[in-house]
């Protein structure tokens, strides 16, 4: 399985970097609309819609998601500004309260796990902010400096899966307390503050080396809570294929399971990050 992971991470990592660097506006939303789809069919197994029906329930992400994308900038520019503006925002609230299902599971899940409907809705919360915060991202800028979007988005990427993997390794060798026994066994405290550290410092190297023009102590405030958030994103998807009974969202990418797999933890960390640079912090 490790030798999966390695080989498709290698796989993915230029790939990602071509996308953002060299696709024009059009491919690049049209590349992220496929990865929502794929993640709106798994999500209707986390959901417990039928086989034939999660189909269906990919096509309606997908057209929703055209719809706000290609038709409402045309002829309602208007409500696209309202749009833009507040799914961010949205966004940043939905994920305070998957922390607090978090942190009650599973005395709450008794209210959302029978409900096929409302997690129906949390998966749209989980999925099309994250597409908008993708979109926001590489382009914020992009009349000034037409390589700045794709700069934040891959530090962000980078930020997301250097303190990931630093949480494992310190965690597997440090971890003495369970950070959510009952919703993830393996993630520990100690994987969580060794991230957090992490993610500081490359918060610090990327922007002095790469010259990302943000003010350092925004940039690592942004940084730091977007890790933490991409941490609940994982353990807010593993919370619901625990409900659902599966292991894996999917099998679309060797070694890693499902698109929602591989995405967990950035459906949390890029709106979020979004959110703060955008809306808060108003620095890009």
């Amino acid at each position: 399985m490790l030798k999966y992971r390695i080989i498709t991470t290698i796989f993915l990592v230029p790939v990602v970097i071509g996308m953002l660097f060299w696709l024009p506006l059009i491919a690049f939303k049209l590349i992220m609309l496929t990865i929502c789809m794929l993640s709106a069919l798994e999500w209707g197994q986390l959901s417990g819609i039928p086989d034939s029906k999660r189909i269906l329930l990919s096509i309606a992400c997908g057209l929703l998601i055209t719809i706000m994308t290609f038709i409402i900038p045309i002829y309602w520019p208007l409500l696209m500004v309202f749009i833009e503006n507040y799914i961010l925002w949205l966004a940043l609230v939905w994920w305070l309260i998957a922390l607090l299902l978090i942190l009650s599971y599973p005395r709450t899940a008794v209210f959302w796990q029978k409900s096929n409907l409302l997690r129906l809705i949390f998966g749209l919360l989980t999925i099309i902010p994250f597409f908008w915060g993708m979109i926001s991202l590489r382009y914020s800028n992009h009349n000034d400096n037409s390589v700045f979007g794709s700069w934040i988005s891959l530090y962000l990427m980078f930020l997301v899966w250097s303190a990931d993997s630093s949480a494992y390794i310190f965690g597997r060798a440090l971890g003495r307390h369970k950070l959510a026994p009952k919703i993830s066994p393996g993630k520990t405290w100690e994987g969580l503050i060794s991230g957090l550290l992490i993610s500081t410092i490359i918060a610090w190297l990327f922007n002095y080396y790469v010259s990302l023009n943000v003010a350092p102590f925004k940039l690592i405030i942004c940084s730091i809570v977007a890790v933490f958030f991409s941490i609940v994103g994982d353990l807010t998807e593993s919370m619901f294929k625990r409900e659902a009974g599966i292991k894996d969202s999917g099998c679309i990418i060797p070694g890693h399971g499902g698109m929602l797999d591989r995405i967990d933890s950035l459906t949390a960390a890029v709106p979020v990050f979004a959110c703060l640079m955008l809306q808060v912090f108003h620095v890009i």
